[in-house]
């Protein structure tokens, strides 16, 4: 057809039409090739309706739904798995949070990182903070020490008693930034007990580690997993809902004299 549209145009150009029909051969020609044209239609008619089905059919998929489906089902909703503690990808969950931020660890060597999203995000979107720290006193904080110092060198080892009471300091100088009205949503709870992982929750998006021998959860694998409702959320979050009755409300407006009175 559109070899035929170009030898018509030529013809045209030199006249030829005129000497085959005079005044009327474009017209004719062009009528036939609509016709043409039509007539294809009609004969393909079926199979179009047939590829109208098929679109249809394909509208009706969610795409995302299914590849959420599959990934739960095979993966149990782990989405990645980093070397160390991503400190940028979790301070972006931070920033990004709407509802909670909960952290379980014996401290938080990486605290620094994000205290200050954790005072935005409890001022700007009310989210809720919960961190869960080992007893400064507890006699697991002097395993954990001696876990630590065992392929360690002696210059590296680390003050577990310390540490936590480094990141109370911290969190307790947060307490004090955020106004008056919203500090109730920063709850600090101390816990007696050997924690099996360390877990940094943002919402639906979980970090979750294990305390190895001679390296910090920071700096072991961290596990990704994205949404509440997979296999492996739901474990990490009965791990922390655990640790959470058994733990003690830390006063942060002094949480020295709070954390003394808490008996183990």
């Amino acid at each position: 057809m559109a070899t035929a549209g170009i030898v018509v145009l030529l013809a045209d150009l030199f006249g030829w039409l005129d000497e085959l029909a005079p005044g009327g051969a474009l017209p004719k020609i062009t009528l036939l090739i609509l016709s043409t044209v039509t007539l294809f239609l009609l004969l393909e008619v079926d199979r179009l309706k047939v590829l109208d089905h098929v679109d249809a059919q394909l509208s009706k998929l969610d795409i995302d739904a299914i590849a959420r489906e599959l990934k739960q089902e095979h993966y149990g909703g782990v989405i990645r798995v980093h070397q160390r503690f991503p400190e940028a990808t979790f301070t972006r969950f931070v920033e990004a949070a709407a509802h909670e931020v909960t952290i379980l660890q014996t401290w938080i060597p990486n605290l620094h990182w994000f205290d200050g999203a954790l005072r935005k995000a409890i001022v700007d979107r009310r989210v809720q903070v919960r961190i869960l720290l080992l007893h400064p006193s507890s006699p697991v904080a002097r395993l954990r020490d001696e876990a630590l110092r065992t392929v360690r060198d002696p210059a590296l080892e680390e003050d577990v008693r310390a540490s936590v009471e480094r990141c109370l300091s911290i969190l307790e100088t947060v307490y004090r930034d955020v106004p008056e009205e919203d500090r109730s949503r920063l709850q600090v709870r101390v816990y007696n007990s050997l924690p099996s992982i360390a877990v940094y929750k943002a919402d639906e998006h979980y970090l979750v580690s294990s305390f190895l021998h001679g390296r910090l959860a920071i700096d072991s694998t961290q596990i990704e997993i994205d949404g509440v409702d997979t296999v492996m959320s739901r474990e990490v979050q009965q791990e922390l809902d655990m640790l959470w009755r058994i733990g003690c409300d830390v006063d942060l407006r002094d949480w020295r004299a709070s954390v003394s009175t808490i008996s183990l």
